[in-house]
């Protein structure tokens, strides 16, 4: 699929988004005329959309599973055999970066956070920063840069970096990386990612030929317990809620594309 038609459908199916085309397309049809009652029904219901989405755990019920589904992995020993260290971008904010001194980074912090602790753990591995531009509308910057300075001012060895800037999603990350690191079959290589995108990643990596174990971050739920914990503000479970679908749908494209082999990977 097409890398602009995937960002594009993916921005028009989440939940918030077809909210709002709800809500529009029921005023248009309401001061029409023409189906009003049925204007009246889209509207009111992109608008319970938006409110129990946004305030009710429904968010958290959707991300849970895939947080879970790799969480009982152990993260390595100090003298487990660990070749390389694959930190997926998506936790740099490379626009900032570049005006900015420093790296910027966003919620997804943990992915570069804690892939530094396993990387001052491993000194003998290989560490790959794999991420470039994968934003549609907004405009955005590369930020290899930024994250190798960062990285090496922390205490990782220049030598042992491994960039990749092409990348514009997870598919991109699993083959590009590939190619320039070149994985030998009896290689462990430790994808760092958000826990919600672990099953995504694995899947890919496991296709493109690494033996990659999962090392999940990021966890934005406890555990079952936030099943029935609310939000305080309503776009803060609307992203939770869009993030969720987000995801799942790319389990299934990607499955359906064939660039995975299972549907919801496990470990």
């Amino acid at each position: 699929m097409p890398f602009t038609l995937s960002k594009i459908l993916a921005l028009l199916v989440q939940p918030s988004s077809l909210a709002v085309l709800a809500i529009l397309a029921g005023l248009w049809m309401t001061r029409r005329g023409r189906s009003s009652r049925l204007g009246r029904r889209l509207a009111w219901g992109g608008a319970l959309v938006l409110v129990v989405g946004g305030l009710t755990s429904i968010g958290n019920a959707v991300v849970l599973p895939l947080e879970q589904r790799f969480a009982a992995v152990p993260p390595p020993a100090s003298s487990d055999r660990v070749d390389g260290i694959i930190l997926l971008g998506g936790f740099e904010d490379g626009w900032v970066s570049s005006r900015r001194s420093g790296l910027g980074l966003n919620e997804a912090a943990e992915r570069v956070t804690e892939g530094l602790r396993l990387a001052l753990r491993h000194p003998e591995a290989k560490v790959v920063f794999t991420g470039g531009v994968g934003t549609l509308l907004a405009p955005g910057i590369e930020a290899t840069g930024p994250v190798a300075d960062f990285l090496a001012d922390a205490g990782v060895a220049r030598e042992r970096l491994f960039l990749e800037s092409r990348s514009r999603n997870t598919y991109e990350n699993a083959l590009f990386t590939r190619d320039m690191v070149k994985p030998a079959p009896e290689q462990r290589w430790y994808p760092v990612t958000s826990a919600y995108h672990m099953p995504r990643a694995m899947g890919l990596f496991r296709k493109a030929g690494f033996d990659v174990v999962a090392y999940p971050v990021d966890y934005r739920t406890r555990g079952s317990e936030d099943l029935l914990r609310l939000f305080d503000r309503i776009p803060q479970g609307l992203m939770r809620l869009d993030l969720g679908v987000n995801e799942w749908i790319g389990l299934f494209a990607y499955r359906a594309l064939g660039r995975t082999d299972d549907l919801f990977p496990a470990p």
